[in-house]
């Protein structure tokens, strides 16, 4: 499992996200605080505090694409 930070602020951003995110065959999830939702889920993402950074976990130890496709998204 992997984990990055990440920071998704508008509207086009999640839709974007979750739109490279559902093309995994591995499970993604997002937490924010106690909160753990579903990478895939729109409603889901829309549902958190996106003004904060937020904890992306990749259940797979091959995502190198994954990454290099959401390297935008990946706080520094």
């Amino acid at each position: 499992m992997k984990t990055v930070k990440v920071n998704i602020n508008t509207i086009n951003d999640v839709k974007n996200f979750v739109s490279i995110v559902s093309r995994c065959d591995y499970d993604v999830d997002i937490v924010s605080g106690r909160y753990a939702i579903d990478a895939k889920s729109i409603m889901g993402i829309f549902s958190l505090d996106l003004s904060k950074e937020l904890t992306l976990n990749i259940h797979s130890d091959d995502c190198a694409d994954f990454l290099e496709e959401i390297k935008g998204y990946i706080a520094e």
